[in-house]
């Protein structure tokens, strides 16, 4: 793998990362139409007005278009690298890459047509979850044999971790931030009777909990630094969500948690495919 390759690899996945987090400074500034319904112009201008929700929306779709640019170039070098040596680079995952990347603006084109419901804007995260995901594995250059699997623990890890994701993003998009008062209970319950926006917040917390619980006992069993690491960004989540909940969510600490929740999943990605047997570089 090229050096030029690894370098266009990881300024697209950090692109990507800063994008995960405009996104939730979009919706938690209420941007989200900031740029009315029109897709790709912003209210039908290439430069859009001088207020702040239309350039909080513009700028997140400035990085998307960014994004979209390094991808796609990583596909190209990719393609071009093997066409010219005959030796592939990152084992043709920027392929897939790409293929996330028509996904995702797919997804972001509807989610602004359709006024922003939940379940395209829950979608929208969670492509943009395994487009980082992508680039990172492109990024170290790994490469899984046919034999290669992640243990049990290792794979229930990734699945906890990006349920957990969409679960925030559901709770964040279904007005159900406030729902659950208090922490660690809900309104000082273990099982809440309240409505429906209760039990989504209360499952987001349940599933974060485990994922604490489970990373835990994955760092103590086998006291090597990446599951360590791992778990010390699942409790400065875990932190700063109980944080948020007792100041009564100031906007500060909503995309600190998103930021947080992103770089866990990006660790949880790295650890989990370094160790997974058959790994190869």
């Amino acid at each position: 793998m090229t050096r030029r390759y690894t370098r266009l690899a990881w300024t697209a996945a950090a692109c990507t990362y800063l994008l995960i987090i405009l996104g939730a400074i979009v919706r938690i500034t209420g941007s989200g139409l900031g740029c009315g319904e029109h897709w790709p112009l912003c209210n039908g201008r290439l430069l859009p007005p001088l207020d702040l929700p239309t350039w909080i929306e513009w700028s997140h779709r400035l990085v998307a278009g960014l994004v979209a640019i390094l991808v796609t170039g990583l596909a190209a070098y990719g393609w071009w690298e093997r066409r010219r040596t005959g030796k592939g680079e990152g084992g043709r995952v920027e392929y897939v890459a790409l293929a996330l990347l028509a996904l995702q603006i797919t997804l972001g084109a509807i989610t602004v047509k359709l006024s922003l419901p939940p379940w395209t804007v829950i979608l929208h995260l969670g492509t943009a979850m395994l487009l980082l995901a992508t680039l990172l594995v492109a990024a170290r250059g790994l490469q899984l044999t046919p034999g290669a699997s992640p243990g049990i623990l290792e794979a229930g890890v990734v699945v906890l971790a990006f349920v957990t994701v969409l679960l925030g993003a559901l709770t964040a998009n279904m007005g159900a931030t406030t729902a659950c008062l208090g922490f660690p209970l809900c309104n000082g319950q273990l099982l809440p009777a309240g409505n429906y926006t209760q039990h989504i917040h209360w499952t987001h917390r349940l599933f974060a909990y485990t994922l604490f619980a489970t990373t835990l006992w994955w760092a103590q069993r086998t006291r090597r630094r990446g599951p360590a690491i791992v778990f010390a960004l699942v409790m400065l989540q875990v932190t700063v969500g109980a944080t948020m909940v007792l100041l009564a969510l100031p906007p500060i600490l909503q995309a600190a948690h998103v930021a947080v929740g992103a770089a866990v999943w990006s660790a949880v990605v790295l650890v989990v495919l370094q160790e997974a047997k058959g790994l190869r570089g």
